[in-house]
């Protein structure tokens, strides 16, 4: 069944507005809703026009997920109160905009962690379990959603359910996982937590001369660490190319701090620095700008084992500089991120020579070990490695990219939704063979296809 074409007025309280995923490409114009009143975004969804409805969060996926161009998007911003957190059961009851800056912020305070963060807090709940997030400790520690306790999904018939990973509506839930909000408004949510007893990391570095050394560093006692994350120089050429360093380590424990740090153990350090101004042209990042920073950042990076860092040293260094995307100028910037089983490592060096020798450049390199998937259909992370780069638009772009993704066709991996901005329904199709499975359970919760984006309607993820 498909919706009929007619025309709706917008809900009160709305505004037309531009917007693009966190990479600034392809900008597209929605009727945006902005409102703390679930019942008013129930109505929204309700009443919602041929175009249907999306919602948003802070907008860090670097594509097209939470956009929907000539129809309603919902900025879950607004809905942002921390309910409570409970502090014997370790878990928090969160409003689905809260962000986990500011749910960090808050349980740190209490002795508690949030179990699975990106490389930025800048994400909403709602936006965690959408995409179904993962960090550098998804060897450990799996997804987001593996710490998701119950979330209350807003449906298209405006109807709230309430959702349990084991509960009678099990496969919603496991829909919902990784869904990109193609099957309902998340507008609440239980969230596991973990206990610390510091608000630091006791870490070790390991500067690696070239890549295959940085491979075999990585295979080795990676079991050991808690979080593991590698960076590499995808522009030096040569016996130094993918050069780098391991950050791996865990959370500190009180005995791990100096003496200074142990009067305030946690106390969260993660200070904003600046904001960058929207004032960057095409091309600043180009290939003499980015050996400078590859190289400032190589021999920065020394090897040392047993260094306390706060979270922004450790794991958010980006998140010292609001708008940092703006640096790549106003074409803007994708990031392509797959994963391939560990038994094709071979196609890690191949992908990271076909970008370096097509000219194009990459100054923020990821490489990253999964361990076992969970059982949700469109969820990213399975067990291999998982390589992400930062590529700024410009012509040729699309060659790579159409390139790397036969590759990773090949090798049975498969591209991230929260990541993509570009790739084809056939082949995003061939990478999730489970993807009729989440169009059984999505067409069953909304027969109408009320819910869509530009990302939806570009992958063809909701049909007919």
């Amino acid at each position: 069944m498909t919706r009929a074409s007619t025309t709706s007025t917008p809900p009160s309280g709305t505004s037309t507005r531009r917007l693009t995923g966190w990479g600034r490409t392809a900008p597209t114009t929605a009727t945006v809703l902005s409102t703390p009143d679930v019942d008013l975004i129930a109505e929204a969804v309700r009443t919602a026009g041929p175009r249907g409805v999306i919602a948003r969060g802070l907008g860090r996926s670097y594509g097209d997920p939470a956009q929907n161009a000539g129809g309603l998007v919902v900025d879950m911003s607004a809905l942002n109160r921390i309910h409570h957190i409970d502090v014997d059961g370790a878990w928090a009851d969160v409003d689905a905009g809260v962000s986990l800056d500011k749910l960090l912020r808050a349980a740190v305070a209490l002795g508690l962690w949030v179990p699975v963060l990106p490389g930025t807090r800048q994400v909403t709940v709602g936006g965690a379990i959408g995409a179904d997030i993962h960090g550098g400790n998804h060897h450990t520690q799996g997804t987001f959603t593996r710490h998701v306790l119950s979330m209350d999904l807003l449906t298209a018939d405006g109807q709230v359910r309430t959702l349990t990973p084991d509960g009678p509506e099990r496969e919603l839930f496991l829909a919902t996982t990784g869904g990109m909000g193609l099957t309902g408004i998340v507008l609440r949510a239980k969230i596991r937590l973990d206990r610390v007893e510091t608000s630091y990391f006791i870490a070790d570095v390991e500067q690696t001369p070239d890549f295959d050394d940085m491979l075999e560093r990585l295979q080795h006692n990676d079991e050991n660490y808690t979080y593991s994350k590698t960076w590499f120089d995808s522009v030096t050429k040569g016996e130094h190319m993918g050069r780098g360093f391991l950050l791996r380590g865990s959370s500190a424990k009180l005995s791990d701090l100096p003496p200074e740090l142990r009067k305030d153990p946690l106390k969260f350090e993660a200070p904003q620095l600046a904001t960058f101004p929207d004032v960057f042209p095409p091309g600043m990042l180009n290939k003499l700008t980015a050996k400078a920073l590859n190289e400032f950042y190589y021999r920065k990076s020394k090897t040392k084992s047993g260094v306390v860092q706060n979270i922004t040293q450790f794991y958010h260094l980006l998140d010292l500089f609001a708008e940092w995307n703006r640096a790549y100028g106003p074409r803007g910037f994708l990031q392509y991120q797959f994963v391939v089983p560990f038994e094709r490592t071979d196609l890690l060096r191949t992908s990271m020579e076909a970008i370096v020798e097509s000219g194009h450049i990459s100054a923020l390199n990821v490489l990253k070990r999964f361990g076992d998937a969970n059982d949700a259909p469109l969820s990213f992370p399975r067990k291999g490695w998982t390589l992400a780069v930062d590529l700024p638009v410009k012509p040729g772009l699309d060659k790579l990219c159409d390139t790397l993704d036969e590759m990773v066709l090949d090798a049975g991996g498969r591209l991230y939704l929260a990541k993509d901005s570009r790739t084809t329904a056939d082949r995003f199709a061939a990478m999730y063979p489970r993807l009729p499975e989440w169009r059984r359970v999505r067409d069953e919760v909304d027969p109408e296809r009320i819910f869509a984006s530009d990302q939806s309607r570009r992958l063809r993820l909701v049909t007919g």
